[in-house]
């Protein structure tokens, strides 16, 4: 799975490398719509992924705030 972020990062990394390419060769219009797509894909293909390989195996309640981990943190401080 860090192969296909890897390589998708990559292929939206060089979408917005053409894109301003096209911006810089008078093709304003195109290089936006490249650039567009681009960042649209980062937001929707990538960062789904992203966060779905960074969360897998992981438990949500060692992260959120409940009132086991308030006990936690007050024995904590006490030492």
């Amino acid at each position: 799975m860090n192969l296909v972020l890897k390589i998708i990062g990559v292929l939206i990394l060089a979408a917005i490398g053409t894109g301003f390419y096209f911006r810089l060769n008078d093709d304003v219009l195109l290089g936006d719509k490249i650039i567009g797509v681009a960042v649209l894909a980062s937001a929707f293909i990538l960062m789904p992924i992203f966060l779905y390989v960074r969360w897998k195996g992981k438990k949500l309640e060692d992260y959120t705030l409940s009132d086991k981990n308030f006990k936690k943190m007050r024995e904590n401080e006490r030492n």
